[in-house]
């Protein structure tokens, strides 16, 4: 168990320094310095690490599983985590790290009590972390493909306000 959090630490080193890195090249140190502070947290740090690094059975395996156990280990055996648990702990992570950090466009997303959802542009600031978390992403994770290359086979899935989709499609150009 403490191995997969050994991995998650490693890999967030990682990544904050490439992001540090981009974000000096972008004139923002001080959001290169803060970036993502709140995967440190507990509640985002510990859904983070089994999801990305631990090995867990399905809801379905712990089920046959729970069959053949002997009657006084089952209730052992129903505290133990599962494929799907992990999963909805990170996804509450996700929900609590896209509201506390700004660089995000899911931060930008205003959902209506009518239904609709309303994008706003983001800050020029933030702008420029979420471009800097993009590729620093990329080179924490040695992706040879890059940051365009990611942007362009994910672009119809990111909402973005048009004026932040135009900025960010330029600086990509750019690069």
């Amino acid at each position: 168990m403490r191995f997969i959090h050994f991995k998650y630490a490693r890999y967030m080193l990682r990544h904050k320094w490439f992001v540090f890195q981009e974000c000096r090249r972008l004139g923002i140190t001080w959001l290169g310095i803060i970036h993502d502070l709140s995967k440190f947290l507990p509640d985002e740090w510990s859904p983070y690490a089994r999801y990305f690094y631990g090995k867990y059975p399905t809801n379905a395996e712990m089920v046959e599983e729970f069959k053949h156990t002997p009657s006084e280990f089952k209730m052992n055996l129903l505290l133990l985590p599962t494929k799907e648990s992990v999963s909805n702990a990170f996804d509450a992570a996700w929900l609590e790290h896209i509201h506390r950090n700004r660089h995000h466009p899911q931060y930008y997303l205003l959902k209506e009590d009518s239904g609709n959802t309303v994008v706003l542009r983001m800050p020029d600031r933030y702008m420029r972390e979420m471009l800097a978390d993009w590729i620093g992403a990329g080179k924490a994770q040695k992706n040879p493909d890059g940051c365009v290359v990611w942007y362009g086979k994910n672009k119809d899935k990111i909402v973005l306000h048009p004026d932040t989709r135009r900025w960010i499609e330029a600086q990509l150009h750019d690069n």
